[in-house]
């Protein structure tokens, strides 16, 4: 499964979406609720929600289509960022697994709106290392954060992230750290300019104020369930960092440096966890933990072991969609 995976074919595409398919059906099944979270402080996601007038069924198509689109997005930036190798699908069926492995995920909500806006954050970060000139890249991360804010408003955790990211990439100067809040500022200057002309300003500015009034970090979007599921999934990684051998060692300055950046990331993610609702919608550490098993999957030595967890790890997910239901 790894090494078919790894290579490139084009029957890969039409495996992840029969593969993503299988893991979504539960979730089109009639009378399932609406999820309805709107917020005052995700402009955008109530915008599109509105569009949708409240189907569910409208709701999980387009969450689904995005699933899709994200997978390939994040594999096209993995193997372009070389964290990957070759041309393969390692990224996008790692991210397919982990974005549906609860029901709960396989859902249409804030979150799952904000994760393209969030990829393409990535993306103009990892490109920064090796770029002379990477002031527009830098920019046009502060807007795609930006946007991914007025979808899932805790996004905001990428703009301290992305001034880390840059002093490890070693274009940590004052400017170039200004650079994406410029563009994080230039979209909701826009937004609050529109919001000015339709009379509707202070209503907006007390909305916000009102989220960070109330902001707190809670354990309550914590249970049982979701704490074994998160353990299990960070300490499988851990075991297959150092099943992975010496490939590690043997990458690029680069390649090491943006793995870097992904798993301060990940430290950043843990802090979402802590903001409130279930856990499984603040799933920026799912996006995270996509790319260090990507990685480390692609560049595992003996697949063997690897490929049975993966199977027994599968069924136990289809298991719980469509039998157990436990999470």
């Amino acid at each position: 499964m790894i090494k078919f995976f790894r290579q490139s074919y084009p029957s890969q595409y039409a495996i992840l979406a029969l593969m993503a398919l299988a893991l979504w059906l539960p979730s089109f099944v009639p009378g399932n609720a609406v999820t309805g979270m709107d917020s005052p402080v995700t402009p955008l996601f109530n915008l599109i929600d509105g569009w949708l007038g409240g189907s569910a069924i409208a709701q999980r198509i387009v969450a689904f289509v995005l699933l899709l689109a994200d997978a390939l997005l994040l594999n096209m930036i993995l193997v372009d960022n070389q964290i990957v190798g070759k041309v393969g699908t390692m990224g996008a069926f790692v991210f397919i697994l982990l974005m549906s492995l609860t029901r709960t995920q396989i859902n249409f909500f804030p979150f799952a709106l904000s994760i393209p806006f969030i990829l393409l954050v990535m993306k103009e970060i990892f490109g920064v290392y090796l770029a002379q000139k990477p002031e527009l890249d830098l920019f046009k991360a502060g807007v795609f954060t930006a946007l991914a804010t007025m979808c899932y408003f805790p996004s905001l955790i990428m703009v301290p992230w992305m001034i880390v990211a840059l002093s490890v990439s070693k274009k940590g100067g004052l400017r170039l750290q200004l650079l994406p809040i410029t563009g994080f500022l230039f979209v909701y200057f826009l937004y609050f300019s529109h919001a000015f002309f339709k009379g509707t300003f202070l209503d907006v500015i007390n909305r916000y104020g009102e989220w960070f009034t109330e902001l707190s970090f809670t354990v309550h979007g914590f249970n049982l369930k979701s704490v074994i599921l998160l353990s299990f999934i960070v300490i499988s990684a851990i075991l297959l960092y150092f099943g992975s051998g010496s490939a590690h060692f043997e990458k690029t300055i680069a390649v090491r440096t943006k793995m870097t950046i992904s798993i301060i990331l990940a430290l950043f993610s843990v802090v979402l966890l802590f903001m409130g609702g279930d856990v499984l919608f603040n799933g920026l550490i799912f996006i995270t933990l996509s790319i260090v098993l990507a990685y480390e999957f692609s560049y595992l030595g003996n697949t063997g072991w690897a490929d049975l967890f993966l199977a027994a790890f599968m069924l136990a997910i289809l298991a719980n969609h469509y039998y157990f239901k436990l999470i």
